[in-house]
């Protein structure tokens, strides 16, 4: 089977390979075998595959495959999974080796994909809804106010422009440029939004919040971004970080923590399994809800073939990218 490796951290393009492996082994009870026909590029993805910060470096005896969500169709199941058939159509998160044409997955992480429910929504129709879901939890938690998020445009960040609609949140979406809040503001015109490339954006978000603070600043951008967002929060309020998609970095004494009572909380769809079986059974049931209910949600921005992952990573990274970068496999 076709997979795409790496055997050291580093730069994405340069460490990954497409390689020759040989297929999972048949599955054990509790467990089923997938061919897998698409997977998203997350940006996770790609941080992993670089390294986590204070994370151990350097080389692995047995090459590791990037990946933890996708969607394909169910080759075999292992004794007493019940609920799942060969040949059925599922989605998957979180199993590591999606980046590989087979693998083997507990049955438990394995999700029947709804009729109608097209492939390619099938293979977004976890991780993002989970996040939003995450992020919605953490902002219940904080004091109520106005919120403002980063990466609005993103994928996530359109979701949660979605909810606050829905949940009537007071919330101010930020972007990178006036193209993109120009396109946000079309989608969601209920909802106040701005280019930090404008030179008075911050008093853009406080004309935007009736001149208050904002209480939470939920943020995927990171770097040296984080102080500005800070500046932007009421004494008291929160800034939530749940990615690191800019550059530079903000030093943590420099935010004023103490003086003005804030609070800095990091977020990961990564703790998800720490829920409770019937919670975690609960929100898949909104994800794919949401998949059937809202397709126009899961927008796909291309789909590269797996032998074409470096053309697929230097689109994930393209300024002004709309939806998610999805690599595929074929059937058989």
């Amino acid at each position: 089977m076709r997979a795409i490796t790496y055997d050291r951290h580093g730069e994405a393009t340069q460490v990954l390979r497409l390689s020759e492996q040989p297929p999972p082994a048949a599955p054990a009870a509790g467990q089923v075998r997938v061919r897998v026909l698409s997977r998203p590029v997350h940006q996770g993805d790609l941080a992993g595959v670089q390294g986590f910060p204070g994370a151990p470096q350097g080389r692995y005896a047995t090459p590791r495959v990037p990946g933890l969500e996708g969607m394909g169709l169910v080759e075999t199941v292992g004794e007493g999974v019940q609920d799942l058939r060969p040949g059925q159509r599922v989605a998957f998160f979180p199993v590591p080796g999606a980046w590989s044409e087979l693998l083997t997955a507990p049955a438990d992480l394995v999700v029947p994909v709804p009729d109608g429910v097209s492939d390619e929504t099938a293979a977004l129709m976890l991780v993002n809804p989970l996040t939003l879901l995450t992020l919605l939890r953490a902002v219940e938690d904080a004091q109520p106010g106005p919120v403002v998020q980063t990466a609005a445009g993103s994928s996530v960040g359109r979701l949660l422009a979605a909810a606050a609609i829905r949940h009537d949140i007071p919330l101010v979406n930020l972007v990178r440029s006036a193209a993109g809040a120009q396109t946000l503001r079309q989608r969601f015109p209920g909802l106040p939004t701005v280019s930090t490339a404008d030179a008075d954006w911050r008093a853009q978000v406080r004309d935007a919040t009736g001149g208050r603070g904002v209480q939470v600043v939920l943020d995927a951008v990171g770097g040296s971004l984080t102080g500005e967002l800070a500046g932007l929060l009421d004494d008291g309020g929160t800034l939530i970080t749940y990615g690191q998609l800019g550059s530079g970095s903000t030093p943590l004494e420099s935010l004023a923590l103490t003086p003005r009572a804030l609070t800095v909380r990091g977020v990961s769809i990564g703790h998800w399994l720490t829920r409770t079986p019937e919670e975690r059974a609960e929100d898949v049931a909104f994800a794919t809800t949401l998949a059937v209910t809202s397709p126009d949600l899961f927008e796909v921005a291309a789909d590269y073939d797996l032998a074409d992952f470096a053309k697929a990573v230097d689109h994930v990274r393209r300024p002004g990218k709309s939806g998610t970068v999805l690599l595929t496999s074929p059937a058989s």
